[in-house]
């Protein structure tokens, strides 16, 4: 039987929309392996200084608390700034994207293998402080700056599936889900395989 992953605030790619939290108090038990993102308007540089003033409320000690609950593998997923252990750090470059897009990864019930942080290429591309810089890499998010267009952004970032701005916005790459799920999904498979020699 293949292995059950649930992909908590999934957002665009979400099938069940609902409460988080309580999906997870309630379901986390039937899965094999568990990712999650919280909101990262508490911990965003970019939202600190646009909405400087404005609170949001902190979702990583609630999640954290509830994944210490379940013996699978989990990750939590965030941007730099926030409160999570620095267990992996994904850049965008480390897979050829167009953005730079440092995440953190907390990582339970398994070691990740990060693969090596190569120099970033160059400069993001748009306004800072009134001068233009063209750069190799997209800033995707918000609207004003030069920051492109909604197939830039899909290229950047490798997102397919939807062409809603803010979805875009709020994703990580693909490519981080596959490279930390490929490292799950090794775990998993070798325990199912000793399981299988102890039978």
């Amino acid at each position: 039987m293949k292995p059950k992953l649930l992909d908590l605030f999934a957002g665009a790619g979400g099938f069940i929309q609902g409460d988080a939290i309580a999906f997870l108090a309630a379901h986390g038990h039937e899965y094999d392996a568990i990712h999650a993102s919280p909101p990262c308007q508490a911990s965003s540089a970019l939202t600190k200084g646009t909405n400087k003033g404005r609170e949001y409320l902190n979702l990583i000690p609630a999640t954290r608390a509830l994944l210490a609950l379940h013996d699978v593998p989990t990750i939590i997923e965030n941007v730099q700034g926030s409160d999570l252990r620095r267990d992996l750090t994904l850049c965008g470059e480390m897979f050829g994207l167009g953005v730079i897009r440092h995440r953190y990864f907390e990582c339970s019930g398994f070691t990740a293998i990060a693969p090596e942080h190569v120099p970033h290429r160059g400069r993001v591309r748009g306004w800072r402080h009134g001068t233009y810089y063209d750069g190799c890499y997209l800033a995707v998010h918000g609207s004003g700056g030069g920051k492109g267009t909604v197939a830039e952004w899909q290229e950047a970032m490798g997102i397919f599936h939807t062409s809603n701005r803010k979805s875009i916005a709020e994703s990580i790459p693909p490519q981080y889900a596959r490279f930390i799920g490929g490292q799950i999904m090794q775990r998993l498979e070798s325990e199912a395989a000793i399981r299988g020699l102890a039978a």
